[in-house]
């Protein structure tokens, strides 16, 4: 009965109950959303499954079999070859390659849409260099199911390449030394020893790849190819069907969950261990001759064609035409945006520190079980989140206007469905992942003892967070608010179904011109968008050049302790 009364008074903690209270907000989206998978849709659903809704599934699958594909062999291929291998242009790439992380997708159809289109610059050039005429030749249509999975894999391979080069960077030396005293080259230590060392990474960001390929709504509206992302729009607000959007929107979710589960299935039970605290010199494996210039090809590409080709064509038309609302139009949407992630960071860093120190003095099956339900954000899409935000707040504020309709013969309108409250609500939902997990991560090198050390001189587990915990977390907290600051600033989604009339960001401002066909002036809000992102992607990637122990600085070697 002792140890009972103790779970029990653990669980009455105020910060227990406070970790508790944000994983049941946190969830609300995804509840409402199962909620309304067995209500009626008075056929709306059946002409959905006889019409559309195969479409939606296979181009789905397709779109994550082919990204899926293509961010491994891209990713973890450059991992490996700017960690093991020296050759000319290596420590530009080490940073270059994450850089197509700063450009949103859709930003990325924009651009290839107008180069490569039929009165692009390309196929002009090509019309005028062979005196061709239409129909004379033969060229992929980019606004395809194809180019969209082509374009989406260029924006997200760095999800892959980020974690396995992180992997690949804390790779245990005596493993690949037992490696080459078997005789394994370079090619078959990478593919027999390496790889399947660092297979959890790989595997993790394939998953985000894959969570963010399921999330894309700008660029394959934009190229026309129906998915459940797009599906759920047009369900809301093309049909004005809530049940059936919401419906879609939960078979998207069970494909998210069933990604998830395949996911952690796949770990196992495997466990990597170094076998020695002792760091080494990472070996080198030097390339000459045409090895090294199939490096540098291999890891110029995805740079050129993922970020440099699209920004300088981006830059070209908003040099020449550029948004015709630049200026103080130009700077309100700006404005919102920048306000919005700046709100949107600091509330999901503060619910990060409280999840994570909730956790850390009350490790229960409980507070575990919370902090993983408030963490599942990251992997559900931004439509299905604005869906299961969207329908609770507006019955709330319909049940509020009637009330006062009916009591006080006054309607205020649109309390909460109709401000950007909701706005920061789906932001923080969506990207509480992120800035837990880096949180998270910080907190856990923290020493016990300083807990301790802070509870035996009399300071509350309040003040010990404050006065010991967050200044020695600084760096970390910074880091994660920079991160949800440029996811915000990208989403499209949750920000095109949940904005307040009449207020636009950058995001939805340049998806409103594109659509409209006006690739010209959606180059600026796109550019600036890029912009933003550019700088933390930068330091990111020197942060992860000095994660290897033994590091001496950003240009040193690897030392034994």
């Amino acid at each position: 009965m002792s140890a009972i009364a103790h779970r029990l008074s653990n669980l009455f903690r105020p910060w227990t109950i406070l970790t508790l209270a944000i994983a049941t907000v946190v969830a609300l989206p995804v509840l409402v959303i199962l909620a309304h998978i067995a209500m009626p849709t008075d056929g709306v659903w059946q002409h959905l499954s006889s019409t559309v809704l195969g479409r939606y599934l296979a181009n789905t699958l397709f779109l994550t079999i082919a990204v899926g594909i293509g961010t491994l062999v891209i990713g973890t291929g450059t991992a490996w070859l700017v960690v093991m291998c020296r050759f000319p242009g290596r420590r530009f790439f080490e940073w270059a390659l994450l850089l197509p992380l700063a450009v949103p997708t859709y930003v990325i159809a924009y651009a290839y849409t107008d180069f490569l289109q039929f009165a692009g610059p390309l196929q002009t050039w090509l019309r005028d260099l062979f005196g061709w005429s239409h129909g004379d030749y033969y060229f992929p249509d980019i606004r395809s199911l194809g180019g969209a999975a082509t374009l989406i894999t260029l924006v997200l391979y760095p999800y892959v390449y980020l974690l396995t080069r992180a992997a690949f960077i804390e790779q245990s030396v005596c493993v690949l030394d037992v490696g080459r005293t078997l005789g394994r080259g370079p090619w078959n230590l990478f593919a027999s020893v390496a790889v399947p060392l660092a297979r959890p990474a790989i595997i993790g960001g394939v998953s985000l790849a894959l969570m963010e390929t399921l999330n894309e709504f700008g660029a394959v509206q934009f190229f026309g190819v129906d998915t459940f992302t797009t599906g759920i729009y047009r369900t809301w607000f093309g049909m004005g069907e809530q049940v059936a959007a919401a419906q879609l929107a939960a078979c998207l979710l069970v494909f998210v969950i069933a990604l998830v589960l395949l996911e952690r299935w796949s770990r196992g039970k495997r466990k990597y261990f170094h076998t020695t605290n002792r760091y080494q010199q990472l070996p080198e494996y030097r390339l000459r001759g045409w090895h090294a210039s199939g490096a540098f090809a291999a890891c110029a590409i995805p740079v050129l064609i993922g970020f440099l080709l699209p920004c300088g064509l981006l830059l070209q038309l908003a040099i020449q035409k550029g948004d015709a609302l630049f200026g103080t139009r130009f700077l309100d949407f700006a404005w919102n945006s920048l306000l919005l992630a700046t709100v949107a960071a600091l509330i999901a860093v503060g619910l990060a520190v409280i999840l994570s120190y909730g956790a850390r003095i009350n490790n229960s099956p409980v507070t575990r079980t919370a902090t993983r339900i408030a963490s599942l954000g990251y992997a559900i899409p931004g439509s299905v989140i604005a869906v299961g935000i969207l329908i609770p707040f507006a019955w709330l504020d319909n049940t509020i206007n009637d009330w006062l309709h009916e009591h006080h013969g006054v309607i205020i309108g649109l309390i909460f469905s109709g401000s950007a409250f909701i706005l920061v609500y789906a932001y923080v939902v969506r990207f509480l992942a992120v800035s837990f997990n880096a949180v998270e991560a910080s907190l856990g090198k923290v020493t016990p003892s300083m807990d301790a050390a802070a509870r035996t001189l009399g300071e509350t587990a309040t003040g010990t967070l404050r006065r010991i915990h967050t200044p020695i977390m600084r760096g970390s907290l910074l880091a994660a608010g920079i991160l949800v600051f440029v996811d915000v600033m990208k989403e499209l989604p949750a920000t095109i179904i949940l904005r307040p009339f009449n207020f636009d960001t950058l995001a939805v401002r340049a998806h409103s011109l594109a659509s409209d066909e006006r690739l010209a002036e959606a180059s600026t809000a796109s550019l600036a968008i890029v912009a933003v992102g550019i700088i933390p992607v930068i330091l990111l990637s020197m942060a992860l050049r000095r994660s290897r122990p033994g590091q001496t600085g950003f240009g040193g070697k690897d030392k034994d302790l």
